[in-house]
């Protein structure tokens, strides 16, 4: 762990209610850039280049919601709001013919 991981990391502030933010998902290239071979095709990276603005820590599990409908879940990442590197989000939609076997199953 760097040291500019880290200080975020120690820096950081958890607000008690609910947030939102309002972020673009980055294309494969701008997420393979900032991750060089660790993005796979069940990915995708949503946030600020620039950094600022960023899911963290216990943020896991967490909805991207685009036109009310939900297209990733908080993954991973690098530190929290970082420059060059976005969040990083599981991508739903390669995994809606396993949700809905499941469901059919259970």
């Amino acid at each position: 762990m760097n040291l500019s991981v880290l200080l975020s990391l120690l820096a950081a502030n958890y607000p008690e209610l609910l947030q939102c933010l309002d972020a673009p998902v980055l294309t494969d290239a701008e997420c393979n850039d900032a991750y060089p071979g660790q993005i796979t095709t069940n990915m995708i990276c949503v946030g600020f280049l620039e950094g600022g603005k960023d899911s963290c820590q216990h943020d896991s599990g967490g909805p991207v919601v685009c036109s009310g409908e939900l297209q990733g879940v908080v993954s991973w990442g690098i530190g929290c709001a970082l420059q060059g590197y976005p969040g990083v989000y599981t991508k739903v939609c390669n995994y809606v013919d396993w949700i809905k076997e499941t469901i059919a199953a259970n």
